[in-house]
């Protein structure tokens, strides 16, 4: 094989290593469950057909408390309140 033969592959396995090693660090950063990375509120999940469809192991979210947007990983969610009892409203006793 010649130099640059060489050179290639292993310029192309250096460059393929740096984008799994690049992918696998920004996996980790990536805040899991439903809390905004910003204010800890509650974020509302968005569908987005392009983000779904490229990296459907990621939630799209907007934060309506501080107006933030991204990408979060799939996790455990917050645990929503369960309303009380219905009241009758209008009626009164006489």
């Amino acid at each position: 094989m010649s130099d640059a033969v060489i050179f290639a592959v292993i310029f192309v396995g250096f460059f393929i290593l740096r984008l799994i090693a690049a992918t696998v660090v920004f996996f980790f950063i990536v805040p899991d469950g439903d809390r905004c990375p910003n204010c800890d509120a509650v974020t509302l999940h968005v569908k987005s057909r392009g983000w779904n469809l490229v990296m459907p192991w990621f939630r799209t979210s907007w934060c309506y408390e501080c107006g933030w947007h991204g990408l979060l990983r799939r996790g455990p969610l917050t645990p929503t309140s369960v309303a009380g009892e219905p009241t009758k409203q209008g009626s009164k006793k006489a």
